[in-house]
């Protein structure tokens, strides 16, 4: 216990200690008859008469343990001291007050009560038998005084009852607190980890939408730029020899150049979360530039068209049952024609490319094959163009996100070179 506790709190945390004081306090009392001269003509108080009055109070140091036993010893002691000796009386019967008040505090129900009438007819009954003239006033106030003992230790018992139901109220309430505080800890937690969780997904969202990004300006601007590049080059060759060549080539630059930034816009648009400033790449009076489709399946003629305008002769076929596909699996095939297509314009020197689409029932297959120089003299692996560099890097990457795979090599006969795609059409996939 603290220091600095009152007198009460520590007494009731050590009960032994208590009662001893009590069973002290109380012989101080009783002695005190023994401290007052006798009146004259009455034999002087003896050690005797003292010792057996204190054997009345010595019981009072089990008082809690065995309070009926307490109470039977004190009320015997008491009759052997009225009847074996002639000694001081008392003001009150202190002991057997304490006694009673501690059975009324202790002992149970059936028990207590059988005590306390015990206790009151015995009481009454030594009033009566002392014949004093007086006794009914002596009888009424014995028995008041045993009731009011009696009436103090239930008093003490429903306190102490109060006190520990309050302490076990005390304690479920600090239990329940803990429980939340526990509780919100785990809520805490749970929130830090489905934050750190948000924002890892977050961030692999924003490195796909990366990816994805880059995989489409690299497509438009690589195939738009090399088309160009083969058409310039081609240019100056055609003014000498062939004059109406040449400008059939410069309107193949100027439109592949007007749709690369067609498509530029596109992305840009969708990019865009504001109007665009005056003067940006933008539609009229400041608005952002239309949010267009991606290119689909069906703009597939019109590229070839657009590639067969250089010296490469394209070729498109169409088998198996023809059938509308989803947007986002449209632009896939789109793309991954469109950057065989670059790749054959750029490295493979050929002068024949074939573009060949299969229907399946459950897949879509892509085949882009071309007469050229074929992989053995290709750019270097990881170089612009080459086999495994970013273009068919970015291809693989498609055709991964659609369930399906995509190789690259030799042609056929181990002429040229092949890229063939394996696309998923499952049945949400399929257009209406």
């Amino acid at each position: 216990m603290p220091a600095n506790g009152t007198l009460g709190t520590r007494l009731t945390a050590h009960p032994r200690a208590a009662d001893v004081g009590v069973a002290v306090l109380v012989q101080l009392v009783v002695s005190v008859p023994w401290l007052i001269p006798r009146p004259p003509g009455q034999e002087p108080a003896t050690l005797a008469a003292y010792g057996l009055t204190t054997l009345t109070v010595l019981p009072l140091v089990w008082r809690r343990r065995a309070p009926l036993t307490v109470l039977a010893g004190v009320m015997c002691a008491q009759g052997l001291y009225g009847v074996a000796v002639d000694g001081p009386g008392q003001t009150l019967p202190y002991t057997s007050m304490v006694a009673l008040y501690s059975v009324a505090a202790q002992a149970p129900a059936p028990r207590r009560q059988l005590a306390g009438s015990l206790t009151l007819l015995i009481a009454g009954v030594s009033v009566v038998t002392r014949g004093r003239d007086d006794w009914l006033r002596e009888l009424m106030f014995t028995l008041v005084v045993f009731c009011a003992s009696y009436a103090f230790g239930r008093l003490a018992h429903i306190r102490q009852a109060y006190t520990r139901a309050v302490e076990e109220r005390a304690r479920a309430v600090e239990e329940r607190a803990r429980a939340v505080e526990e509780r919100a800890r785990a809520v805490e937690e749970r929130a830090a980890q489905l934050e750190r969780a948000n924002r890892i997904e977050a961030e692999q969202a924003a490195a796909r939408e990366r990816a994805r990004i880059a995989r489409e300006m690299h497509d438009v601007l690589s195939h738009a730029v090399s088309i160009m590049i083969v058409q310039a080059e081609a240019g100056p060759v055609a003014v000498r020899s062939a004059p109406e060549r040449a400008e059939a080539a410069f309107d193949a630059i100027s439109e592949t150049g007007r749709d690369a930034m067609a498509q530029l816009r596109q992305m840009l648009g969708v990019l865009r979360e504001t109007p665009a400033a005056p003067g940006d790449d933008a539609g009229p009076a400041g608005l952002p530039a239309p949010r267009a489709p991606q290119p689909g399946i069906g703009e597939l003629p019109g590229l070839v068209e657009r590639v067969g305008r250089t010296d490469l002769t394209v070729s498109y076929e169409e088998s198996g049952l023809v059938r509308p596909l989803s947007p986002a699996l449209g632009a896939t095939a789109f793309r991954v024609v469109q950057e065989a297509l670059t790749n054959v314009v750029k490295h493979s020197g050929a002068r024949h490319a074939g573009v060949r689409l299969r229907y399946a029932e459950r897949e879509l297959r892509i085949t882009v094959t071309d007469d050229g120089r074929g992989p053995a003299v290709a750019p270097a692996p990881g170089g612009p163009g080459a086999p495994g560099g970013h273009g068919l890097i970015g291809v693989r990457e498609r055709a991964a996100a659609h369930g399906g795979s995509a190789s690259a090599g030799p042609g056929p006969g181990g002429r040229g070179f092949r890229v063939d795609v394996r696309l998923v059409v499952s049945g949400p996939e399929v257009g209406s």
